[in-house]
C-alpha cells in the first residue's frame, strides 16, 4: 500500500477519489464473498467455508491498511473539492462494510454453523440481495469524479440520486426479506437448539447491516451533493 502515499504526493489539483473508490471496491469483494460463504455453510462444506473466512478476512485487512494510508496522506484545505471530515465520513462508513462481512465470516467458522433446510431458499435470496446494495453504492462512490467535474450539478447529479434511490430501495427489500425470514425461523425454532437459533438471528442481524450500511453510503455521498 505504499503507493498511495506517492500517489497522494503527486495529485494537487487532482482528484484524491481513486484511493477511496479502491477502498469501496475493497470492501464490497469482502461482502461478495459473504454469498459463497453462506452457500458453502449450506452445503457443509467447512473447508471451503474456512478457505473463504480467510479470504474475507484478507480483503477486510486490506481494506484496513489502505483506509490508514487515505487518513495519513488525504490533502487538507484547498486541495479538496469536499470537506475532508465528509470524506472521512464516508471512508468509515465504506470500512462497516468489510468488517460486517468479516464478523459473518467468523461467526459461520468458528460456531461451524447449519441454516436449517427450511430456511435455506430464503437465506440465499436475502444475503444476494443484501449484497447487491453493497454494489450499487459501489456504483454511487465510483460516480464521485463525475460530480466533481460537474460541480454536482446537473444530469450527473440527478443520475446519482436516481443510483442512491436504487440503494435505498434495494435495502427496503432487504428489510422484508428479513422480516420474514425471521418469522420463519421463529416458526421451527423449538426444533432447534438455543444456542444455535441465537447465532442464527445474529447472521441474520449482520447480514442485513450490509444493506443498511450500503445506504448509509450512498446518504453520505448524498449529503456532499446537498452541500
Amino acid at each position: 500500500m505504499s503507493g498511495v502515499g506517492e500517489y497522494f504526493s503527486s495529485i494537487f489539483g487532482k482528484s484524491p477519489f481513486r484511493p477511496i473508490q479502491e477502498h469501496m471496491g475493497l470492501c464490497v469483494n469482502a461482502a461478495e464473498e459473504v454469498v459463497n460463504l453462506v452457500t458453502a455453510t449450506m452445503a457443509s462444506d467447512y473447508a471451503e467455508v474456512e478457505r473463504l473466512q480467510r479470504l474475507i478476512s484478507s480483503l477486510e485487512g486490506q481494506a484496513d491498511e489502505l483506509k490508514r494510508e487515505i487518513r495519513m496522506n488525504l490533502p487538507r484545505g484547498f486541495l479538496l473539492p469536499v470537506a475532508r471530515a465528509d470524506v472521512l465520513d464516508l471512508l468509515t462508513r465504506q470500512d462497516k462494510i468489510a468488517n460486517h462481512s468479516e464478523d459473518i465470516a467468523g461467526l459461520i467458522l468458528g460456531r461451524q454453523m447449519a441454516f436449517p433446510e427450511e430456511l435455506k431458499v430464503q437465506m440465499d435470496h436475502y444475503t444476494r440481495v443484501s449484497v447487491s446494495a453493497c454494489n450499487l453504492a459501489l456504483d454511487v462512490v465510483n460516480e464521485i469524479d463525475e460530480l466533481i467535474e460537474s460541480s454536482f450539478t446537473g444530469k450527473e447529479a440527478r443520475r446519482v440520486v436516481e443510483m442512491i434511490a436504487a440503494v435505498e430501495l434495494r435495502e427496503r427489500e432487504s428489510d422484508k426479506l428479513q422480516v420474514d425470514l425471521r418469522r420463519a425461523l421463529f416458526q421451527i425454532e423449538k426444533n432447534l437448539g438455543a444456542v444455535d437459533v441465537m447465532f442464527l438471528y445474529a447472521v441474520i442481524d449482520l447480514v442485513g447491516d450490509l444493506a443498511d450500511i450500503a445506504e448509509r453510503v450512498g446518504h453520505r455521498v448524498q449529503m456532499m451533493l446537498a452541500k
